[in-house]
């Protein structure tokens, strides 16, 4: 018969422990992201209670222990949400092997902001970042439905009825989309200006969608998510989003003007 072990288990040894990892717990305070907070706890920097830890996986309660990072104690922070005019070409990364530029590079210092979602390298728009991750996936949760427009400039054409069937049975990878919004902006001959508004975020959705279609995409902007829009940034600018406003976010789109947003000549 084993015996009972008088040993208590080490900090982070018991992975089924209620709580949550400490690099998760930091992470959710806003003063760093998780991965930043993991080489904190391993090279010593980070007590709790009073008794350093290096196991970035050891679980604590969410709220309760005392945490300090260099003898100086966590609080919360104040949530920030920072809306951005990502530019084509700029990675939404926070570093890149190969030394592209990156939305960081065009982002303040302090605090400390991650991505609420993602836009490709070759895709542009409004992007949002903010130092609370609790609310940035609960803006992303599926199950929320939140909105987002896109102004899309694709050649040849779609023509009304291919966009109609487009919108209400769209697919990828053998599984149904929820149905799009789709309509006309401009058409210039050869090329044609789509607005599309999506209630969900798959990879790469519209680009995939209309490849299937044997239809190139020439540009593509976010314009809105949910009834925030863009508004008047231009490429590489950006601004601090008012209390108020995150309330435009879950709020359904109104029609917005690509006028206020006129595309460079392809």
């Amino acid at each position: 018969m084993k015996r009972p072990s008088n040993h208590s288990p080490k900090l982070g040894q018991n992975q089924s422990a209620p709580g949550f990892g400490l690099a998760r717990i930091l992470s959710k305070t806003g003063v760093c992201s998780r991965t930043v907070a993991a080489e904190w706890i391993r090279a010593g920097r980070v007590e709790v209670d009073g008794r350093r830890v290096h196991d970035p996986e050891a679980r604590f309660a969410l709220s309760g222990p005392k945490i300090c990072v260099d003898g100086i104690e966590v609080t919360a922070s104040t949530r920030r949400v920072l809306l951005l005019h990502k530019p084509r070409g700029v990675l939404t990364t926070r570093r890149d092997e190969k030394g592209r530029a990156t939305v960081y590079d065009l982002l303040p210092k302090s605090p400390w902001l991650a991505p609420v979602g993602r836009l490709d390298q070759a895709s542009s728009g409004l992007l949002l970042f903010s130092n609370d991750p609790h609310w940035a996936q609960q803006l992303l949760d599926p199950d929320q439905h939140v909105a987002k427009t896109y102004h899309v400039q694709i050649r040849p054409p779609l023509s009304a009825s291919a966009a109609a069937q487009l919108a209400t049975s769209p697919t990828l990878d053998g599984k149904p989309c929820l149905p799009l919004r789709i309509r006309e902006l401009r058409c210039g001959g050869k090329t044609q200006w789509l607005e599309f508004i999506l209630q969900e975020g798959r990879n790469r959705q519209i680009r995939r969608l209309l490849a299937a279609s044997d239809t190139e995409v020439l540009r593509l902007l976010r314009v809105a998510v949910g009834n925030l829009p863009l508004g008047a940034l231009r490429p590489g600018e950006w601004r601090w989003l008012r209390s108020d406003e995150e309330d435009l976010l879950r709020q359904a789109p109104l029609a917005h003007d690509i006028a206020r947003f006129p595309p460079k000549q392809v």
